[in-house]
């Protein structure tokens, strides 16, 4: 993965509007960490094949970015996103990483299910 060009990710994402795509979304604030210290509060979130379809959406921000994707009776965003890169199959992986290198936030789009 290499840091975030907006105008590659827009092209991406413009490519995958008003498609039935797949989405894995997650974040996470230290769960798989959280044992070091048991007053630390860890929250996350993680949908993996969700199928939708979005009318449009936008990558915003100076970076860290946020991508947001606008469905037809909602959206589905992600931010803190700094990197992105595709996988053997086309699909956009995003990630936002943290100061110490940690992932925080992944958002990857794609018109195949993940595994």
């Amino acid at each position: 993965m290499e840091p975030i060009i907006t105008a590659k990710v827009q092209e991406s994402i413009d490519h995958f509007a008003n498609k039935d795509i797949y989405i894995h979304m997650e974040t996470t604030n230290g769960a798989y960490a959280s044992h070091f210290n048991e007053k630390f509060f860890s929250a996350g979130a993680y949908i993996r094949n969700a199928r939708l379809s979005y009318e449009h959406g936008k990558i915003v921000g100076e970076g860290p970015y946020r991508v947001g994707l606008k469905l037809e009776i909602g959206w589905v965003y992600a931010e803190g996103l700094t990197h992105y890169g595709f996988d053997e199959k086309g699909r956009l992986l995003l990630a936002g990483h943290d100061f110490d290198g940690k992932l925080a936030v992944a958002l990857q789009i794609g018109e195949e299910p993940f595994k």
